[in-house]
């Protein structure tokens, strides 16, 4: 494996400076994720570091992610706490990670729709607030999107000041920290620092507590037959989220250096190091876009940089850790809030009233079932909705190109057979790829403009560069309805895979008589209109040619 030391200032100064942004968030999104703090280092750490390694975005910097803990928090609920089931869809989350990528599933999650990704993203970012809103107010609400809201009128009802002027105080020190000392010292470590200082003179603000330091155990996967479908659904959809979120950050990452990243590796790369986060029980992680933005912005590159993130984490969880024992719960869920309302597509929604209204309304769906029935719904719906809004668009664009086909050709040499057809000729022209989402109304339309007193169909597939099974069905009814009406029916211009599909589905007697060029069809069909001089036109089927 090859290592680029041609920028090693850079990336060690960015690897250091991404591993000092880490710090606090992997404490709060561990304890976020109910698991601990300690687990959202370990995360953070062995995430951190093989995804950097193995991984085919060199500047990417990976740990743990707001979408991940909220599935990690669903899932801690769900078990009861059970951390070793936890751990067990953590690892099995990174081997199904590590088989999408040598299964190149990498190139089909760049194609989930922007609405879509926008509304699981700003419902991912809600949710994280609406979990930290109880504890802003100096309580512990219980777990899951909806237990927290139906608890937030008990603590706003029992507010504890002291935890929420903390809170807000480090969410403003979070968001207003100067640029210039942001340059030595990042904002959300400095709101953690002076948070936490703070705290010192108060009573009654609870703290994260003794944080265990020194190695991490092994953790091998654990089954129980009453949870083994509970355990496996999560795991499917941590990689799956940990899979897209990486991938998008990725992109982030290339139109910042002007790289382009290998996707399928990168999922091997993130499937290793959560497979490894949950061996020595740490939660699971993805590429995260804020820390590969501060990691670039410092210098980082390569590999190296997101290695050394890796070891400062380290170097806290060995040596440091009880100095993060006094962190108050408010100044992490400051944090937290921040992170949030960063995920929320802010961009997106300010512009939106602008764009077409389905995308958002598809957006807003995908928001609601994030925040209120679960990730993987809203990501299959959405991608579901979107798929079919895209095939319904591009059929009423074939269909359209079909209402004109009737016209009189451009050409002279056609022109001139057609007038020679008397009128007695219909040629189709059919344009782009024919799918399900045409093959509907294909026979319809072709019904509604058949001329009167014609005794010709000509097909023509010259501009279809592919045809699906339903489209090919489209067009045996057609044949169908032609055969019954006593008329003929020419195909021109199909390609092979177009001859293909209609072959596998039709067995070779769809038309009368099968062609090249239009020219040639309109050739035939004027040639056999002008010997049956009585209009009873007969003619033996010709399949197609394979």
């Amino acid at each position: 494996m090859k290592f680029d030391f041609s920028n090693l200032r850079g990336d060690l100064t960015g690897g250091i400076t991404a591993g000092i942004v880490a710090l606090p968030l992997a404490l709060a999104l561990g304890v976020a994720s109910g698991v601990g703090p300690l687990a959202g280092l370990y995360g953070a750490i062995a995430v951190g570091f093989f995804a950097a390694l193995f991984g085919g975005t060199p500047s990417q910097i990976s740990g743990p992610t707001g979408p991940m803990i909220v599935v990690l928090a669903g899932l801690f609920a769900s078990l009861s706490g059970n951390v070793e089931l936890i751990f067990t869809a953590v690892i099995l989350a990174g081997i199904l990670q590590v088989l999408f990528g040598f299964l190149g599933v990498g190139q089909y999650i760049r194609l989930v729709p922007y609405p879509v990704i926008s509304g699981f993203m700003t419902g991912i970012g809600a949710i994280i607030i609406i979990l930290q809103l109880g504890r802003l107010l100096g309580h512990e609400p219980p777990g899951g999107t909806l237990g927290a809201l139906s608890y937030l009128p008990h603590a706003i009802a029992n507010i504890n000041f002291m935890t929420l002027g903390l809170g807000v105080l480090t969410l403003v020190i979070a968001y207003k920290w100067p640029a210039k000392l942001g340059k030595y010292v990042p904002g959300a470590l400095a709101a953690l620092i002076i948070g936490t200082l703070i705290s010192l003179a108060l009573t009654n603000v609870p703290v994260l507590g003794e944080i265990p330091s020194g190695l991490p155990s092994l953790h091998l996967p654990v089954f129980e037959q009453s949870h083994f479908w509970l355990v496996l659904e999560a795991a499917f959809i941590l990689a799956v989220l940990g899979a897209i979120d990486s991938l998008l950050t990725s992109l982030v990452a290339d139109n910042m250096t002007r790289t382009r990243h290998e996707s399928n590796r990168e999922l091997i790369g993130q499937g290793i190091g959560n497979t490894v986060a949950g061996l020595i029980g740490g939660i699971a992680g993805a590429g995260a876009t804020m820390r590969t933005v501060v990691n670039i912005r410092s210098g980082g590159k390569t590999k190296i940089s997101g290695m050394v993130h890796a070891l400062v984490l380290l170097a806290v969880v060995l040596g440091l850790s009880p100095l993060a024992a006094n962190i108050p719960h408010a100044v992490l869920a400051g944090i937290l809030v921040k992170v949030g309302l960063d995920i929320i597509d802010w961009r997106y929604i300010k512009r939106a009233h602008n764009g077409p209204r389905w995308d958002f309304a598809l957006m807003l769906l995908v928001l609601g079932l994030t925040v209120f029935v679960d990730l993987i719904t809203a990501v299959g719906v959405g991608v579901v909705l979107a798929a079919l809004a895209y095939v319904r668009q591009i059929a009423q664009i074939q269909i359209e190109e079909l209402r004109a086909i009737p016209k009189l050709s451009n050409d002279p040499e056609e022109k001139a057979l057609l007038e020679k057809g008397h009128g007695k000729v219909n040629v189709f022209n059919f344009a782009g790829p024919l799918s399900f989402g045409a093959a509907a109304d294909l026979g319809h339309h072709v019904r509604q403009q058949v001329k009167p007193g014609s005794e010709v169909l000509i097909l023509d597939f010259s501009r279809v560069p592919a045809m699906d099974v339903s489209a090919a069905m489209a067009v045996d009814t057609i044949s169908s309805d032609t055969k019954a009406a006593g008329k003929l029916l020419y195909i021109c211009g199909a390609n092979q895979a177009v001859k293909d599909v209609l072959l596998a589905i039709n067995g070779g007697q769809l038309a009368d008589f099968e062609s090249e060029t239009l020219i040639e069809a309109l050739q035939k069909a004027v040639k056999v209109i002008d010997n049956d001089s009585n209009g009873n036109i007969t003619g033996s089927s010709q399949p197609l040619v394979n």
